[in-house]
């Protein structure tokens, strides 16, 4: 058995309960923090060991996105996403 954090009442809560919604903005937010990670790897590959490196990287950019909605630090404006029904 697994406990999964944060839980995913918490998250829908922050995304409207709307699904795909959370889905956007926890892989837009993934995406930008893989390049950040990414850039700072390249520097960081210069500067520190890869034992170092392996250890600051424990942590998967998707569980930091989800993380970060929980916390209320990723947000969205309702106004500029365009909704089609089909």
């Amino acid at each position: 058995m697994s406990i999964i954090e944060p839980k995913i009442d918490e998250l829908l809560e922050r995304s409207d309960n709307d699904r795909f919604l959370l889905c956007a903005l926890a892989s837009k937010r993934a995406h930008d923090i893989n390049d950040m990670m990414r850039g700072q790897r390249d520097r960081a590959i210069q500067l520190q060991t890869a034992v170092e490196i392996a250890r600051a990287a424990d942590k998967k950019p998707l569980s930091m996105a989800f993380t970060e909605v929980v916390r209320g630090e990723v947000s969205y404006d309702p106004a500029s996403i365009d909704v089609k029904n089909h």
